[in-house]
């Protein structure tokens, strides 16, 4: 016997004769949508407690309100660039190093979930490629309310499940290293979150 059937055999032996039966099956009695009547203000509130700027800005003065948060210098997702017009320069796609002299990064998202106050990114033309949303210092997001859902489960069901999908929930911060908070160790500092409104 090698050690590595002789470790299979003590799992085995320490599963006992259930693990034969196959996996257990999973209970899903958990919610899989939103009793809140107030998606965007829970958002809001969630986006807020992760130390987030949230702005809310009818769609007539999304440009605006980019402008007046972008910060240095902006790259703005491909797919954004004929909306926001001058606001920054079209991200190129090319060497991610360069990202390392961008200020502001602004994009779209795909869903944003408010139970847990989570974007959902999955590289779509209006997103731009991941570095573009993790290398820059600042992240300008714009969340149309229409792309607001309550839950996980809803929020997981607006993904394409083969796109690459980053979740955002507030600015970039970890407490690994002597369980000291520090911002921007795996992303932005700094999150500005635009909600948009339909023009009525």
């Amino acid at each position: 016997m090698n050690a590595r059937e002789e470790i299979l055999a003590r799992v085995r032996a320490a599963v006992g004769p259930a693990a034969a039966t196959g996996p257990a099956e999973v209970a899903r009695d958990y919610l899989l949508s939103s009793t809140v009547d107030d998606l965007t203000t829970q958002l809001t509130q969630r986006l807020a407690d992760y130390g987030a700027t949230v702005v809310a800005t009818p769609a007539h003065f999304l440009v605006d309100r980019v402008r007046e948060q972008v910060r240095g210098r902006v790259r703005v997702a491909p797919g954004l660039a004929g909306v926001l017009g001058d606001v920054g320069e079209p991200d190129d796609g090319g060497d991610p190093a360069a990202l390392d002299r961008v200020d502001t990064a602004v994009t779209g998202c795909a869903a944003a979930c408010a139970q847990t106050g989570t974007i959902a990114l999955d590289g779509s033309a209006d997103q731009g490629r991941r570095a573009l949303t993790l290398v820059p210092d600042r992240h300008v997001c714009i969340v149309h309310t229409g792309q607001i859902v309550g839950t996980v489960p809803e929020l997981l069901a607006r993904l394409d499940p083969r796109a690459p999908t980053t979740l955002v929930s507030g600015p970039s911060a970890t407490s690994d290293i002597e369980l000291k908070r520090v911002a921007g160790v795996h992303g932005p500092r700094q999150l500005v979150v635009i909600l948009v409104t339909d023009d009525t």
